[in-house]
């Protein structure tokens, strides 16, 4: 059964999205502030961490900060009153993958747990394509999510595995931005493409080497990005 941590320091607030969530088959967890939000997320078998942004103890996006950093791939909703974009932005590049502003109706919310669910390990790759993926000196193991370079550990963001298996999934062939933001992060309408062009620069300090400009993700202009390994390296501007 699908587990569901519900982080919201608002008591009725917390009972009706717990009470909605069970009544749809889930099964719950609720915490009513960030340490202990923290710490259930981390002891817990959960698949889903509903978190209110402010909260007592921890807020919101530290709490989603040390999950992310402690390499903790949970999908996470932001759930809060704020709405400002730069909180929207903020809160999806320490690594959620939704934000709903409060109030929300029950279906909406409901609607957005199922989609953040479907799309929870990211772009499925074909059933005949190897999990891991070589890049020069690089290994990406996409089914553990561990990456080396000449034998060491590398750290990636979940956002960058997801980047990188959708190029690796249309491997030379150029994928938009827009593209790229509704396959991974699952937006029709995102604020700003600047996120993408984030993930591809940690990509590429991470996996190239230090030949001038970019050897494999290649900036395809006024479209997006794309993929080249071995034989299907083609001649691009970078």
């Amino acid at each position: 059964m699908t587990t569901i941590l519900v982080v919201e320091d608002e008591p009725a607030i917390s009972k009706a999205v717990v009470d909605n969530l069970e009544f749809e088959g889930y099964s719950t967890l609720a915490a009513f502030d960030g340490t202990t939000g923290l710490q259930m997320a981390t002891t817990q078998e959960v698949d889903l961490i509903l978190l209110d942004i402010m909260l007592p103890g921890m807020n919101g996006y530290d709490l989603c900060r040390r999950l992310r950093e402690g390499g903790r791939l949970t999908p996470v909703i932001m759930l809060t009153a704020k709405g400002e974009e730069v909180d929207k932005v903020l809160g999806l590049e320490l690594g959620a993958d939704d934000y709903i502003t409060k109030p929300v109706g029950v279906r909406e919310l409901l609607a957005r747990v199922k989609a953040v669910l479907r799309r929870s390990h990211g772009p499925q790759m074909p059933e005949s394509d190897s999990a891991v993926l070589t890049i020069g000196a690089a290994r990406v193991d996409f089914d553990s999510y561990e990456t080396t370079v000449d034998g060491e550990s590398v750290h990636l963001s979940p956002k960058a595995y997801g980047v990188l298996k959708l190029l690796w999934q249309r491997r030379g062939k150029a994928v938009s931005r827009s593209e790229i933001l509704q396959e991974v992060w699952g937006y029709d309408v995102y604020p700003t493409t600047r996120t993408v062009d984030n993930h591809v620069a940690e990509l590429r300090a991470a996996l190239e080497d230090e030949t001038p400009g970019p050897q494999h993700l290649l900036t395809v202009h006024g479209v997006g990005y794309k993929l080249v390994v071995n034989d299907d390296r083609e001649s691009t501007s970078s």
